[in-house]
Order: structure tokens, then C-alpha cells, then sequence
């Protein structure tokens, strides 16, 4: 990405810096992961270095066609219980994360942007139901207004392959080829090759009572088919994922205006 498109990340700056960046209203994204296990070969933090990914690029379309935006500190915590049958993940309770996640969005929509757009990368069940119930919520406190795009529905979710459309989607093609193109120094390149597909349907074992990832059939922790990622497919599953940030977000700023 050119040095002069990267957005803001509120994080790096100091305080001077960032009152400076508010006075301008900017749009802010609040990037949304989880730690928890993504097969051999991804490390814990997937869902964060894709939440940071689709959230920079959100950012630096709407920034390079003149809104100013901000990149806020991801939230990397999370509801990940199906995970927790591999050492390394580590989940919190639902209601707690929700909490949490309210108090962060009503606090900094107080600090003067524009619109708050969660970007949201972690998809088991009950944490985006926890995040959609944060969003909702601070939006009702908030003086601006608190965007949650989902991206599993289906006009968004046809445009993120087959594999993401029928459920395989976890630590396979999609988030592999992802974190291939964002940060490929990560990958344990050494397993891809040996990974055949595992296509089960992760939501539907999960709503047929699967409780965690090896009761749904994934003895390494991954579905789909992530030998066959490539850096190339992550880089334009990111420019899918930025476009449905940045359309949700002008969306809602014409019908502020």
C-alpha cells in the first residue's frame, strides 16, 4: 500500500497527534479478532491480522478519496470456545466481551469521529452475536453512528469464494490466502502443503451440537483447504473485505447527511 494512503493508527500516535486527528472527524475503525487456534500452520492471532487488514484497507479507500479515518487498537479477545480444545486459544464470556466492547465504542465515539465501523473477523456464533449486541447498544448511547457490517451475508459472502460460502472457512483457503498477502512471514509454510481439504460445514456442525472444532472434525484445528492459498487471492479478498467496510460506512454518512 503507498506510504500516502496508509490511514491513521490511533495507537502509534501521542495524545498532540490525535487531538489533532479528531478535530477532523475522522471515520474510526475498531478492528475486532480473537486468540485461538487456526490449524498448524496460522498462528494464534489470525483473526486479528485479518480484523487489521480488512480495517487498514477500509480505511485507506475512504482516505484516499479525501475522508479522514483512523485505524483504533484491536480488540483481540473474544468469545472462542470452540476453539479452547487446542492449547493456546483463550476465550471470555460473552456477556463480559460485549460489555467491554460497549464501553470502548461509547467512549471513543465521545472523543469526535465522525462514524465508528467495527470490523469484525472472528465468526463463531455467539461472539458475533456479543459484538452485534455492543454495537447496537453503544449506538443507541452514542452521539454518532456505530456501524457493524456483517460479512457473512450472502451478497458479501458470495464474493469471498466457495469456501467461505459453504462453511469450510476457518483456517482454510480464505483466512490462509489472507494472512499470506498481510503478513506472510507468519505462515508455517512447511505444513501447507500436507494439509488436505477438510470440507465440513463449521456452522452447521455447530448448530447439529458440535461443541468445538474436534467434535466438528477438525483433529488440526482448520476446515477448507488452505494448500491451495495464495498470496494473490488474499490480496484481492482484502480489497473485497475494504469495499464492504468503506460501502457500509458511505452508506450510512449519505443517510446522516
Amino acid at each position: 500500500m503507498p506510504e500516502q494512503l496508509k490511514p491513521p493508527v490511533l495507537a502509534e500516535m501521542s495524545w498532540t497527534e490525535a487531538r489533532d486527528l479528531l478535530r477532523l472527524r475522522p471515520v474510526g475503525f475498531l478492528p475486532v479478532g480473537a486468540i485461538e487456534a487456526h490449524g498448524p500452520h496460522l498462528p494464534l492471532n489470525t483473526d486479528i491480522i485479518i480484523a487489521e487488514a480488512m480495517a487498514t484497507r477500509a480505511a485507506a479507500l475512504l482516505h484516499g478519496a479525501g475522508v479522514p479515518t483512523a485505524i483504533l487498537p484491536s480488540v483481540s479477545y473474544s468469545v472462542s470456545y470452540v476453539g479452547a480444545c487446542f492449547p493456546g486459544t483463550t476465550p471470555v464470556d460473552a456477556e463480559t466481551l460485549s460489555d467491554y466492547l460497549f464501553h470502548i465504542l461509547v467512549r471513543s465515539a465521545a472523543q469526535g469521529y465522525r462514524l465508528i465501523c467495527v470490523c469484525n473477523a472472528h465468526l463463531e456464533p455467539a461472539h458475533v452475536d456479543a459484538v452485534a449486541a455492543a454495537a447496537s447498544s453503544a449506538g443507541k448511547e452514542s452521539p454518532v453512528p456505530i456501524v457493524f457490517p456483517d460479512k457473512r451475508s450472502e451478497h458479501w459472502s458470495r464474493r469471498l469464494g466457495d469456501e467461505f460460502q459453504r462453511g469450510s472457512r476457518h483456517a482454510g483457503w480464505y483466512e490462509t490466502s489472507i494472512v499470506l498477502a498481510a503478513r506472510p512471514e507468519v505462515v508455517r509454510r512447511q505444513w501447507l502443503e500436507e494439509l488436505p481439504p477438510n470440507w465440513v460445514d463449521l456452522p452447521a456442525a455447530l448448530r447439529g451440537g458440535a461443541r468445538d472444532f474436534i467434535e466438528a472434525g477438525a483433529d488440526l484445528g482448520y476446515f477448507g483447504d488452505p494448500a491451495s492459498a495464495t498470496a494473490e487471492d488474499g490480496e484481492r479478498l482484502i480489497t473485497t473485505l475494504g469495499e464492504l467496510f468503506r460501502d457500509h460506512v458511505l452508506d450510512m454518512l449519505a443517510r446522516e447527511r
